[in-house]
């Protein structure tokens, strides 16, 4: 089975490099026009409307609007547990906003594996998208297409990759630009046997 994991296009609040989390911002049309220009080459790479198989999103607009715009007609999946970190206080602001805040620099300092505050750490973070994947990946079996698509987040695609890469990386070096990703191999034996592992994994587009 094939695996695609492709970031949502951009949105206003990325292209002011704010963090972008829970805030449910749509695509902005910088954002659209690259994405038609992505679709474009991303042809050569996504399933067409003829193979069987499923599109997952998260609960956020900027997914959805990008999955439409990917794989047209396709039936969308929405599962929450794909939703990017909410960065608590530090939600729609950018460096310049933050970087006299002493929670901030903590958080920074930490590589940001705490808790932004009222936010989400990244162990809580990567756990809940992890589930999704996994139970999105049993649902895909049982049906028994031959690919599942996941349009979603920057920080979801890494906690993913990161959990179920082989070979193994940090979480830090599966980023993916807007609209772009990463397409895997998932070995169905492998995987229902207990080996949980995507490989063969190269870029897209």
């Amino acid at each position: 089975m094939k695996i695609y994991l492709i970031r949502h296009g951009k949105t206003v609040g990325n292209l002011q490099r704010r963090y972008i989390g829970s805030t449910d911002e749509p695509l902005s049309p910088k954002g659209i026009g690259e994405l038609m220009e992505i679709a474009g080459r991303n042809g050569l790479f996504l399933p067409g409307p003829e193979v069987s198989g499923a599109v997952y999103v998260s609960g956020l607009l900027r997914t959805k609007e990008t999955a439409e715009l990917l794989f047209p007609g396709r039936k969308l999946r929405v599962r929450t547990d794909f939703n990017e970190c909410d960065f608590g206080e530090f939600e729609n602001k950018n460096y310049e906003e933050l970087k006299d805040d002493p929670a901030y620099q903590s958080w920074i300092d930490s590589g940001g594996l705490a808790a932004p505050p009222d936010g989400e750490a990244k162990a809580d973070f990567s756990a809940r998208t992890c589930r999704g994947f996994l139970l999105s990946v049993e649902e895909l079996l049982k049906e028994g297409g031959s690919f599942g698509a996941f349009v979603v987040h920057g920080g979801s695609i890494m906690a993913i990759l990161e959990q179920f890469a082989f070979p193994k990386k940090e979480f830090y070096d599966w980023q993916a630009k807007n609209g772009c990703g990463f397409m895997a191999d998932l070995k169905e034996d492998l995987w229902k046997t207990g080996n949980q592992i995507l490989t063969n994994i190269r870029s897209i587009p």
